[in-house]
């Protein structure tokens, strides 16, 4: 007998944990909440916003820091609209969708279909599951949407709220949020908020290595929000209409783009070991079918508790990018390459460049990232008849990711203890974001930085202002440490530098 609906449930009893715990503690808030909300969009708080901006400055820094041959950008949100003609995004950015006529309700219709799949998969039924997705994969790659509309009947899929299969016939929808290109309407031509950072990258091409004085191989780095009008958006900060993307363009000399894909397909999972996500909880997941012009396409998957999901893909594009800008614009994308081809022996010339691309959502990353770690351990405190059993919940963040690196606490609010922290807090706070809190006894301020993921807890007490120690607490061990106080910005720094990440890689 399978246990598949018991896995099932406590997968969702951890992600629904996880999502109470980032909102009570500041990390992540549904949008306009105090009007109900708005679907899929959602808030940084506190907390959340400083994870978040390490995780962005880590993968900028080992992008453009690491590499010689990698610059960044940032280019506009809104670009010229022949911009997405020529990407395909205006023609082929579709999912597709159907209504249900009771409810009123619209939905994707490969979703249902995929929902309908995993509740074979959690009876134990995976052979059924797999026809089923195999039959869909059909159905979308010939775009034939009457077939689609004929599975889900067949399927007996029904509508979530209403309970009834009364469907439309199944359309396809852009993504892409369009808007007017001026403030008169009817001025101007409808422009569109970009759906991917990517095009930025490749209508700066030129501009770029000119200008940065790049040679082929080099890369183009950028973060920035993109938009898709995501009718379906599920699993938390997941799939949002509103996120922000992690990429980076590299431009290669053509034939070279196999080497030059493996290499970063290798590089970036070592990126994302080295931040802390558990290399069993991480996967290559290889594309069956890729687009027309893509060569090759990995995606790098997560064990997140609704399952393996994307966190990033790594994606060898050929020349089409490029290539698709410099017809509809008329204006060259090519690159003199003045070094010898052994073969001939004489300059590769002028040649549009290959792309491989690398591709993370930050928001993904972040939710992998609280993920992992978000722990929950046993522990017993005191001794004899005292002694109890009881759960700890902590944040067990590396330290160079943690949103607050260490906290001061006066043991008691009295005999010069406050002041002593307070002159602590002072000589730290402008290396590292440090917090001072002498509210509460010492146990439960322990266990609201544990919360928060803290790394470091340091006490002044009595002693300390007899020979200028403290009592350093670690957060993951529990274990406390004593030290003076003027190792303190050495021991801290050591332990919260990007550097610690950066070895791995």
């Amino acid at each position: 007998m399978s246990n598949a609906p018991q896995k099932a449930s406590i997968e969702n009893t951890q992600l629904k944990d996880i999502v109470s715990h980032a909102k009570e503690y500041g990390f992540v808030f549904p949008s306009s909440e105090i009007y109900d909300g708005l679907a899929a969009v959602y808030d940084y708080g506190p907390n959340g916003v400083e994870l978040k901006n390490n995780l962005k400055r880590l993968w900028w820094q080992a992008m453009t820091q690491l590499h010689q041959n990698v610059v960044g950008i940032d280019a506009a949100i809104f670009m010229a609209p022949q911009t997405w003609v020529a990407s395909g995004h205006v023609a082929g950015f579709n999912d597709p969708l159907v209504d249900n006529l009771d409810s009123k309700k619209r939905y994707r219709a490969d979703v249902l279909v995929e929902d309908k799949a995993a509740e074979y998969e959690a009876a134990g039924q995976q052979d059924r599951a797999a026809d089923l997705l195999a039959t869909l994969g059909r159905l979308l790659t010939d775009n034939d949407l009457a077939g689609v509309k004929e599975l889900i009947v067949s399927e007996k899929i029904v509508c979530p709220i209403s309970g009834t299969c009364n469907w439309t016939d199944v359309r396809q929808f852009n993504l892409m949020y369009s808007t007017q290109g001026s403030a008169v309407e009817g001025d101007a031509a409808q422009i569109y908020l970009r759906p991917e950072t990517a095009q930025g990258i490749f209508v700066n091409f030129l501009n770029v290595q000119k200008s940065a004085r790049q040679k082929v191989p080099f890369g183009i780095a950028q973060i920035g929000k993109a938009f898709r009008n995501e009718i379906v958006a599920r699993q938390f900060i997941f799939r949002m209409r509103e996120f922000e993307q992690m990429e980076m363009q590299f431009f290669v000399r053509p034939g070279t783009e196999e080497e030059w894909y493996n290499n970063w397909k290798q590089a970036r999972r070592r990126f994302h070991e080295a931040v802390g996500l558990a290399p069993e909880k991480l996967r290559f997941h290889d594309h069956d079918k890729l687009a027309h012009y893509a060569k090759a396409a990995v995606d790098i998957e997560y064990e997140f508790p609704f399952g393996f999901k994307e966190i990033e893909g790594i994606h060898s594009r050929s020349d089409f990018d490029l290539t698709q800008h410099q017809e509809l614009s008329r204006k060259k994308q090519q690159y003199f390459d003045n070094d010898v081809n052994p073969e001939t022996g004489k300059p590769y010339g002028n040649y549009v460049p290959y792309v491989v691309e690398t591709s993370v959502g930050a928001d993904r990353l972040f939710l992998a990232t609280l993920c992992q770690a978000y722990q929950e351990e046993t522990i017993t405190e005191g001794e004899g008849e005292k002694e109890q059993t009881k759960t700890r919940t902590f944040l067990k963040l590396h330290p160079a990711l943690a949103p607050i690196k260490a906290a001061i606490f006066p043991l008691v609010k009295k005999d010069g203890m406050p002041e002593k922290a307070e002159e602590i807090f002072n000589s730290l706070r402008f290396d590292f974001p440090v917090i001072m809190e002498e509210r509460d006894a010492i146990g439960k301020r322990y266990t609201r930085q544990d919360l928060i993921g803290t790394p470091f807890c340091i006490v002044v007490d009595g002693q300390t202002l007899e020979d200028e120690t403290v009592t350093v607490r670690h957060r993951d061990s529990r274990e406390q440490t004593r030290m003076p106080i003027s190792e303190l910005r050495a021991y801290i720094g050591q332990a919260v530098s990007f550097a610690r990440i950066f070895e791995k890689l």
